[in-house]
């Protein structure tokens, strides 16, 4: 068996590992085995072979394994653990309830201190609100000037 074929078999393995790193995911387990591979080849080319084919391969790898690295994550896009659909308005997907976009610009009276969250008695209903980090007391009126996602934001009622 060549010199060579031993060092040249390990890289090949080591780059598939990475491969496989990328898509499975193993928390770094995968990465160690891949670089001692990777190094452990090395270290038989630069001992066995020859300085100048140890030159050669680190060059060949700082080559390969950012390649190996780009198609592994192009693999991880057409994996079964990636998200393949994506959550749109359009699709009935919604990421607050449909009445709390009703309570925009409406007024109300704080139930307790608002630090700068509390609840607010809006529309003859109990809400969770949050002011703009301003302090406001019980019993403040406040209106409701934005409602983001699950979150209504109001301020001191001028």
């Amino acid at each position: 068996m060549n010199s060579l074929a031993l060092p040249v078999i390990l890289q090949i393995i080591g780059i598939l590992v990475i491969i496989v790193e990328v898509v499975v995911p193993t928390g770094g387990i995968l990465a160690f085995v891949s670089t001692g591979l990777i190094g452990g080849s090395l270290y038989l080319v630069f001992t066995r072979v020859s300085t100048l084919a140890g030159v050669i391969l680190v060059v060949v790898d700082l080559i390969v394994i950012p390649a190996s690295v780009f198609i592994g994550f192009k693999l991880l896009a057409r994996s079964p653990v990636s998200l393949k659909k994506s959550l749109s308005r359009e699709d009935g997907v919604q990421s607050q309830a449909p009445e709390l976009e009703q309570v925009l610009h409406m007024e109300g009276v704080a139930v307790t201190d608002l630090r700068p969250s509390g609840v607010a008695l809006i529309d003859g209903k109990r809400l969770d609100v949050v002011s703009r980090g301003e302090y406001l007391e019980k019993t403040s009126n406040v209106v409701v000037i934005a409602v983001t996602g699950n979150q209504i934001i109001v301020s001191k009622k001028e």
